[in-house]
């Protein structure tokens, strides 16, 4: 599966982004989706997951009640949806499929997912 991540920006501290990521090649239900995040310099971090149907959704504490990741498989795409955003949220987005789950990794973990985006850049200014 081929992902495209794409609705990152330059944005205010305060206002909103929705990122998008689109799939090609496989369809997207195949996969659990999550979103990553790396800024310059740092690890890449998770920031959210959602389940294959969309029924589960899992978030980085930190991130909860700010971030919603959504699903919607028959576009073949997957959202985040950013509010209240700070500029310590600048960072390039990732968005990452996983086929199926890893005994030894959970959501949080990279290793979990088998294909990534190339990420969209969320710049947020004070």
């Amino acid at each position: 599966v081929q992902l495209q991540a794409s609705g990152g920006g330059l944005v205010q501290a305060g206002g909103s982004l929705r990122l998008s990521c689109a799939a090609s090649g496989r369809t997207l239900s195949n996969y659990a989706m999550g979103w990553f995040r790396q800024a310059p310099g740092k690890e890449r971090l998770f920031v959210a997951t959602i389940t294959w149907s969309g029924d589960f959704t899992y978030y980085a504490d930190s991130l909860k009640g700010r971030f919603t990741i959504s699903r919607d498989n028959a576009k073949n795409t997957v959202y985040l949806q950013m509010n209240s955003l700070k500029p310590e949220d600048t960072a390039v987005y990732y968005c990452a499929a996983a086929s199926r789950l890893k005994p030894r990794y959970p959501w949080s973990s990279t290793h979990l997912y088998d294909y990534w985006g190339q990420g969209t850049l969320v710049t947020v200014s004070s």
